[in-house]
């Protein structure tokens, strides 16, 4: 196998090549045809996540094949098409675990973070994690569903069933949730970076009532934003949009700090609340829905080995929609 590489925090990934992964009891190999580069992947290399243990291959927003059962394995068959997501694993017996709320388990994996993931040509994931995807949709159409789309989905059942949605960072997430949104009948409010026109434009052409930057008013008042951008600024801003009773989402594993704000912004009932990882519920839940409303998504495709590329113009803002490696 060949795989891009993280040796270090902040270091550039590099191309090594190993043997074939062998996968242990309940695991199966996956060959790699697609994987998602998103913005935890950043903070994945960045080394602003707690405790990775170096070298780790980032990724997960892996779509492949089966091409190798561990024993035990069952529901899952050689060649068929899978998605493997951020949660790679759970304890199963924490209290957590227990109460159905595997997202917040106590002793999890993730792909690409705490188990080496899919910027690879294969890599090993648990059986139990994997998404049976079909046949139905391109590879790399369907790698981004599989964290912008499923973290996305969490985040917006967490935002209520308001009818006039923010939408903070038109990135990869963005562009797929507003999709279900419009098709689920709300009125979506797109805010971008100052000037950003190409994330603006994509807004619009999908259905966006109105798009504007981060800072600006929207021309109601919401009832639930969500923010994709880890910028902690956008919490007070995100506040002082949605109305009396309304909710902020934070979407991200990762955030910069969230400045102090009055209090008058937040009375009134309003609410902050984050969201943590996904469960197979949601993966499975997203992906039929996802099917439902005609999700398609905007990507741009590069060669595995110019996975640097990717995650520099992801950081620097210059991709529309979201980003996919092919090996």
């Amino acid at each position: 196998m060949h795989a891009m590489v993280l040796a270090a925090p902040g270091a550039p990934l590099t191309w090594v090549e190993r043997p074939d992964p062998v996968p242990a009891a309940g695991e199966v190999r996956v060959k790699v045809s697609a994987c998602g580069v998103c913005r935890t992947d950043l903070h994945v290399v960045d080394g602003e996540l707690p405790d990775i243990a170096y070298p780790i291959i980032p990724g997960h927003e892996v779509v492949g094949r089966v091409d190798a059962l561990g024993p035990g394995v069952s529901g899952l068959k050689l060649g068929m098409r899978v998605g493997i997501p951020w949660l790679g694993s759970t304890c199963g017996v924490c209290r957590y675990c227990r109460n159905d709320e595997e997202n917040l388990c106590d002793h999890p994996q993730f792909t690409g973070y705490t188990r080496d993931g899919g910027f690879a040509s294969h890599l090993i994931a648990d059986a139990r994690y994997c998404f049976p995807l079909g046949e139905t949709g391109e590879d790399t159409a369907m790698a981004p569903l599989l964290c912008a789309g499923l973290i996305g989905w969490r985040s917006l059942t967490k935002a209520g069933d308001g009818k006039d949605l923010g939408i903070y960072g038109f990135g990869a997430a963005g562009h797929i949730i507003a999709q279900v949104a419009r098709w689920q009948g709300r009125n979506i409010y797109a805010f971008t970076r100052k000037g950003d026109e190409d994330a603006q434009l994509l807004a619009r052409s999908l259905g966006a009532r109105w798009t504007g930057a981060s800072e600006d008013a929207p021309p109601v008042e919401l009832d639930a934003a969500i923010i994709y951008a880890p910028v902690g600024p956008l919490v007070p801003q995100a506040l002082r949009a949605v109305r009396k009773g309304g909710r902020v989402v934070c979407a991200g594993i990762h955030m910069s700090d969230v400045p102090s704000f009055p209090y008058s912004i937040l009375w009134g009932e309003r609410q902050i609340v984050s969201v943590a990882n996904l469960t197979r519920h949601d993966g499975t839940e997203f992906l039929k829905t996802a099917s439902e409303a005609g999700v398609h998504t905007h990507t741009t495709v590069f060669p595995l080995e110019q996975a640097n590329e990717a995650l520099a113009r992801l950081r620097e803002g210059r991709l529309v929609g979201a980003a996919v490696l092919q090996p």
